[in-house]
């Protein structure tokens, strides 16, 4: 029987800054939400372009926290007319917010007009918060959000699909170690597809290794707002 859910705690630091209390850390830059998704998570997986004229993409997130990477995927993926014609986002997230809270920290946070308009479609179609696959159908079900509320060490071995783009957003490697784990990215390239693509906010050291160690190949790249740098770079095992 799965372990009941911990849910997210809304806090927010002086500057504005969503915060977790139970890990320490950030939820996304003081820079900017949506700037932060845009630059590290697109444009870092070489999107809108890889997804255009196709007749489905897949992205696979390590962390759902508030929602927003999912929010400007969606977002962008709309405003492309060469968009694939099926969007499916999985994202694991260990304690999810309630959908008060994540109407609360949308609208303390989310400055992109395009996505704002989009948080009231997803909290109205927020599950309970049990354990499980919950699985959210918008745009006449051309946009499939699985959201899955349990720990990604024990889920991501489970799953069967082929994922196109990996976001790995999990917390920094020092607060939240278990996302950044040889393993777990062996249990991510066992889900990744031909061509599949990554990209993360680090750069630590140690998540270099296990990327390389799991068969992903990666490239330093100048990070987000004043962030030094950040990984990105394709599954491509000998």
């Amino acid at each position: 029987m799965p372990e009941p859910l911990i849910p997210a705690t809304v806090a927010f630091r002086p500057n504005g800054s969503p915060y977790s209390p139970l890990y320490g850390d950030i939820y996304h830059s003081v820079v900017g939400s949506v700037a932060q998704a845009q630059y590290v998570f697109l444009q870092g997986n070489g999107l809108p372009e890889r997804w255009q004229r196709r007749p489905d993409f897949t992205v696979l997130e390590t962390g759902f926290g508030m929602g927003i990477n999912f929010l400007t995927t969606w977002a962008a993926w709309r405003a492309d007319p060469s968009r694939s014609d099926r969007l499916h986002f999985v994202s694991v997230e260990k304690h999810p917010f309630c959908a008060s809270d994540l109407r609360l920290t949308h609208a303390a946070t989310i400055d992109d007009a395009a996505v704002a308009a989009l948080s009231p479609t997803l909290a109205d179609a927020w599950p309970d918060l049990t354990p499980g696959i919950h699985t959210l159908a918008f745009d006449d079900t051309r946009v499939t959000l699985t959201l899955i509320f349990g720990d990604a060490v024990s889920v991501l071995p489970t799953l069967q699909l082929r994922t196109d783009a990996f976001y790995l957003d999990g917390f920094a490697p020092a607060r939240n170690p278990e996302l950044w784990t040889p393993a777990l990215f062996e249990s991510l390239g066992r889900l990744a597809s031909e061509g599949a693509t990554f990209s993360t906010y680090t750069s630590a050291g140690e998540v270099k290794r296990a990327l390389l160690h799991a068969g992903f190949e990666y490239k330093k790249v100048p990070g987000f707002g004043w962030k030094r740098a950040m990984l990105i770079g394709q599954y491509l095992p000998q």
